[in-house]
């Protein structure tokens, strides 16, 4: 029973993770109609942030709160560079962000080099649970993780923010036509898509290995968790419970590699079973 509890922890941690970098796939999908396909690299992007802090003689702490705003200033740059000039070409927008990723990488590599980097425990403390102790830190993750998504949702459902975008979702050029900034819209939305996978890769640095690669353990499972839950907020969040709660379970009691092929089987029949992703096919009763 204890370990079952530690297992559904762990899985918790990364479960989170993914819902947010798969949230920030999902706004900028929904809206701009772009595949990011450097969305990984904006989560390696805040966990090197915090090890530039870190650096700089700052703290982890600082550096969680300054992550997310560098790399949803770099999203901002990015997209008013490359990004504005093929929204209208789809496939057009996942060449760009492929070269957008590997530029990424290879300035990583460049900067900090190719060794794997590692960001101090910042709370080296932990605490009983069902008799089996727990970090203090993962149950943090998952705390900030649960308040950033209840954000998302507040944002996107509960404002006048969020009832433009999901205006200019549903029909663009009448939300345009009605005086709605759309160009203004589009870099607010690429920038906090951006900020939310920074926010996940230095809430996540501590524990894990940091290098220019981290960006693809995350980018993958959160496009599967889209196509297994559905292109919405509430479909990724479904699809990432799916998907990282396979991948833990399946590490755990066999191997990283019998893990992959698990959650990419389990991805392929839920998408023949539910085209439209399991909060689609929900929504569709």
């Amino acid at each position: 029973m204890d370990q079952f509890l530690i297992l559904a922890l762990d899985a918790s941690n990364f479960v989170l993770a993914i819902i947010l970098v798969a949230m920030g796939l999902v706004i900028i999908f929904g809206l701009m109609n772009v595949i990011n396909m450097a969305h990984g690299e904006f989560f390696l992007l805040g966990a090197y942030a915090v090890v530039m802090v870190d650096s700089a003689g700052g703290n982890f702490w600082l550096g969680l709160l300054l992550a997310p705003v560098f790399v949803g200033l770099v999203g901002l740059v990015l997209e008013e560079a490359v990004i504005r000039h093929v929204y209208h070409r789809f496939l057009d927008t996942i060449l760009a962000t492929w070269g957008l990723s590997i530029f990424i990488k290879q300035a990583v590599v460049l900067i900090f080099g190719p060794a794997a980097m590692t960001v101090g425990d910042p709370i080296d403390v932990t605490v009983e649970i069902a008799g089996a102790p727990y970090p203090v830190y993962r149950l943090f993750i998952m705390g900030v993780s649960l308040a950033v998504i209840a954000f998302t949702f507040w944002l996107f459902f509960r404002t006048r923010f969020g009832l433009t975008a999901r205006g200019v979702i549903a029909n663009r050029n009448m939300a345009s036509c009605l005086g709605v900034n759309t160009r203004r819209l589009d870099r607010m939305t690429f920038a906090f898509g951006a900020a939310l996978a920074g926010l996940a890769g230095a809430v996540m640095a501590p524990i894990m290995g940091i290098d220019p690669q981290m960006g693809m353990g995350f980018l993958v499972p959160a496009f599967l968790a889209i196509l297994v839950g559905g292109a919405g907020l509430a479909g990724a969040m479904a699809g990432a419970t799916v998907i990282g709660g396979a991948d833990t379970v399946a590490a755990n009691l066999w191997s990283p590699v019998v893990a992959q092929i698990v959650v990419f089987s389990m991805a392929i029949m839920a998408i023949r079973l539910f085209p439209r992703g399991i909060a689609g096919a929900w929504r569709k009763r």
